[in-house]
């Protein structure tokens, strides 16, 4: 139902559909947070600039503050709720643990999305700026620690656990890639 300016919405989120009557200014962040009551995404600077907010759509990571919740519609939204499955911790939030890959945890939620984006993204061979060979014929980017950087250089640390942060997903992409 739709009257100009509220929208009904099925939103799938971690598995689970919400039938919701929204603005149609609401932000995806706010339908989680505010109308769904998934706390996981943080609402940091509310301007797409320090990735906190970063939640998977449709397995993609967008910034869920400049998201309108109207435009997740039909697709698939995982937030850091829905990470871990069977309440066994996926092995990137096992290598944020074992690798101190947090302090404060404020942005550890979309980090941690962030980083399953990246990983997701490099298994399909997408480039990013600091791969040095982009050519379409170029073999696949090496995931080194400055790949890493700059595929996670939307998401801010205040506290500046990137060294662990890195570290966490490179080990578990080489994990991810000894098990084929």
């Amino acid at each position: 139902m739709t009257d100009g300016t509220r929208s009904e919405v099925l939103l799938r989120v971690n598995d689970v559909t919400h039938r919701l009557s929204v603005d149609n200014r609401t932000t995806l962040l706010d339908a989680l947070r505010e109308r769904i009551g998934l706390t996981g995404p943080k609402k940091g600077c509310d301007h797409g600039q320090c990735g906190a907010c970063t939640v998977l759509l449709d397995g993609r990571r967008v910034v869920s503050c400049l998201t309108l919740g109207v435009a997740a519609e039909g697709a698939e939204v995982t937030t850091i709720e829905g990470l871990a499955g069977d309440g066994e911790l996926r092995p990137i939030q096992q290598a944020f643990v074992r690798l101190d890959g947090f302090q404060c945890g404020y942005c550890t939620p979309g980090q941690l999305c962030s980083a399953v984006g990246v990983l997701a993204e490099h298994a399909a061979g997408w480039p990013s700026a600091a791969t040095a060979d982009v050519s379409p014929d170029g073999p696949p980017p090496e995931l080194d620690a400055a790949e890493v950087r700059e595929r996670m250089s939307g998401n801010l640390c205040r506290c500046g656990a990137y060294p662990s942060i890195v570290r966490a997903v490179l080990e578990t992409a080489a994990r991810e890639e000894v098990a084929g």
